[in-house]
């Protein structure tokens, strides 16, 4: 399943092409991987749940895609710097980064229970994260003839927000700024860097959300994690290298619609 065509989208080549995907051992990173398996990438399964992890890579290669698990803990700048020499190792380069790893564990607490080691704990996998990832990537991509390219996944909840998500906002929030901040950085280098910010997108079981689930989009339904993959294949082709530094909503529609109570 996780190999599944993308229905609509118009191949594109990623043949021989290496992309690294963090946190891709379920949800919108395991999506992804598999959109880009797909068009004949190699595809890095950059991930800290073993387990999980393998689980894509074995999908992947059961539909004849080139899939490899290395183990990261993006919140370690050791491991992330080990797994991109080993992406190398195994593939000759890097070609494209998905930065996508993320927790959301500071929803559990309120505002005024958030301690500084969770607020710690969601920004070094989130925003430092994806920081350390593009920096060691880039290293590599700008020794490449074609350059290369990264997106970042970000989120609704950097433009609006629910009570008690302070820690993931912000973080998310750091992404969006990274982002335009590294575009224009590694511009020269030929490097692109976007980002995505995805709105509902159920990873769980889309056959039990409800009509008003979906009706509350204007697009009409609740996302899926190959919204998220569809966008990130357009952002990395590269036909659209005249794109970086942008920030990209994916949500159906939802941050711009007016809500009243009724």
């Amino acid at each position: 399943m996780l190999c599944k065509k993308l229905k609509g989208w118009v191949a594109m080549t990623y043949s021989k092409k290496t992309v690294i995907v963090t946190g891709a051992g379920r949800g919108i990173g395991s999506a992804v991987a598999a959109a880009y398996a797909q068009e004949g990438a190699n595809v890095v399964i950059a991930e800290i749940d073993e387990i999980a992890g393998q689980k894509t890579a074995a999908s992947i290669s059961e539909n004849g895609g080139i899939a490899e698990f290395i183990r990261c803990d993006v919140s370690r700048e050791a491991d992330i710097a080990q797994m991109v020499q080993e992406s190398v190792r195994r593939f000759g380069t890097v070609d494209i980064l998905i930065n996508n790893a993320g927790i959301a564990n500071a929803h559990q607490a309120s505002f005024y229970e958030l301690s500084a080691e969770m607020w710690d704990k969601v920004m070094n996998t989130n925003a430092r994260g994806a920081f350390l990832a593009t920096r060691e990537a880039a290293k590599v991509m700008r020794g490449n003839a074609a350059g290369g390219a990264v997106v970042n996944i970000s989120s609704t909840r950097a433009l609006m927000s629910e009570p008690d998500t302070e820690a993931y906002a912000a973080s998310k929030g750091a992404i969006s700024a990274l982002t335009h901040a590294t575009a224009v950085t590694l511009g020269p280098d030929g490097i692109t860097v976007n980002c995505i910010y995805p709105g509902w997108i159920e990873t769980g079981d889309y056959s039990g959300l409800r009509e008003i689930d979906h009706l509350q989009h204007p697009a009409g339904r609740v996302g899926k994690p190959e919204d998220i993959a569809r966008a990130c294949l357009y952002l990395t082709s590269p036909e659209n290298r005249f794109v970086t530094g942008a920030q990209l909503v994916v949500d159906g529609g939802m941050t711009r619609k007016m809500i009243y109570a009724e």
